[in-house]
C-alpha cells in the first residue's frame, strides 16, 4: 500500500474538482465552501489561489482560454483575469435544495455536470451536458449526490456515482446514457466514492470520501491498488504533471470537529503521489 504526500497545506474547507491543465501546465482545482480556485504548478512548487464572490462547484478549461465553471445556482463562461463572467444557464432554478457538484469534460470536449440536493438528500437532481454550441441536455434524473463523472480513454464509456448508493456506475455514452451497470460496489470499502478520473489503461481512480484512501478500479471491477491519504475525507483526483504520472488528491475539512482536525492537521490539504500508472489529458471545452 503506497501513501499520498502533503504538497500544499492549502487547508481547504472542501477542495475539488481538480484537473491538469496542459495549456498553462497547471494543477486547478476549487475550495467550493472556501469561495476560491486554486492553482499548483508542480515545476516551481508554486501555489495560487483567487478569491471567487460564489461557490465554485467543478471546472474546466476552454479551448479558446478561460474556463467553463459550474457554480452552485449556474454555468457560466469565465474569463479568470478579467472576471469576466457569461452565464450560459441556470442550474435547476426550480429547485431550492440543489445545487450544481461534480463534473468533467469528455473526451468530444463537451462538459457534463451534475448536482446534489445539499439540503434534504432527495434524489431530485440532475446530469446534464453542455456542448461547444452551448446547447444544454439532460443526461441523468433522480439524482442524489453526483459524483465520479469520467470517461474511458475511447470516450465510450461514462463512470459515475450517486455517492449514497455506495456504487461506481458505468454507462455505454454516446448521445444519451444506457446499459446501465455496476462497475464497482463500495458496500465493504471503508468510504464512499467520491471524485474519480481514468487512466491511460482505462482503470478508474477513486476517491473514498470519509475512507482515508484512493482506489484504483481495474477495467474488470476489482480494486487492484490503494493509495492511503493522511486525512480521512479525500475528495477528488486526477492525474498531472508534464508526464501524467502524478496522481494529485483534493480533501476536505468539511463537517470535522476539532479532535479529527487535531488527529489530521493537514485535512484540506493538496496531496501527491507517483502510482506507476500515467493519466489522460482531458480534452478542453469546445465553446
Amino acid at each position: 500500500m503506497t501513501s499520498a504526500k502533503l504538497i500544499c497545506d492549502c487547508k481547504n474547507q472542501h477542495g475539488e474538482g481538480i484537473f491538469w491543465n496542459a495549456s498553462d501546465g497547471l494543477v486547478w482545482w476549487t475550495d467550493i465552501e472556501g469561495r476560491a480556485l486554486w492553482s499548483f504548478d508542480p515545476v516551481a512548487s508554486q501555489t495560487q489561489s483567487y478569491q471567487m464572490q460564489d461557490r465554485v462547484c467543478c471546472f474546466a478549461p476552454r479551448q479558446s482560454g478561460g474556463f467553463i465553471v459550474a457554480f452552485a445556482d449556474r454555468i457560466s463562461l469565465l474569463d479568470l483575469a478579467s472576471g469576466n463572467e457569461q452565464k450560459i444557464c441556470d442550474f435547476e432554478p426550480d429547485n431550492p435544495e440543489t445545487r450544481a457538484n461534480d463534473g468533467r469534460t469528455d473526451r468530444q470536449g463537451r462538459f457534463v455536470v451534475g448536482g446534489m440536493n445539499e439540503v434534504s438528500g432527495q434524489a431530485n437532481s440532475t446530469v446534464i451536458r453542455i456542448d461547444a454550441s452551448c446547447l444544454v441536455e439532460t443526461l441523468l434524473e433522480g439524482v442524489s449526490c453526483a459524483n465520479s463523472t469520467c470517461f474511458s480513454p475511447d470516450g465510450k464509456t461514462m463512470f459515475f456515482a450517486d455517492t449514497p448508493d455506495r456504487e461506481v456506475l458505468a454507462f455505454d455514452y454516446g448521445a444519451e446514457l444506457s446499459k446501465r451497470r455496476v462497475l464497482a460496489s463500495f458496500v465493504d470499502e471503508p468510504g464512499l466514492p467520491d471524485g474519480s478520473c481514468v487512466d491511460a489503461e482505462g482503470g478508474v481512480w477513486n476517491a473514498e470520501w470519509e475512507g482515508g484512501r484512493v482506489v484504483r478500479i481495474d477495467p474488470n471491477g476489482q480494486i487492484d491498488t490503494v493509495i492511503e491519504v493522511p486525512a480521512c475525507k479525500p475528495t477528488c483526483c486526477a492525474f498531472g504533471g508534464p508526464k501524467l504520472d502524478t496522481l494529485y488528491i483534493t480533501t476536505s475539512r468539511l463537517m470535522s470537529d476539532e479532535a479529527t482536525l487535531a488527529r489530521e492537521p493537514n485535512s484540506g490539504g493538496l496531496f501527491a503521489v507517483k502510482p506507476g500508472f500515467t493519466g489522460l489529458q482531458d480534452t478542453p471545452f469546445g465553446g
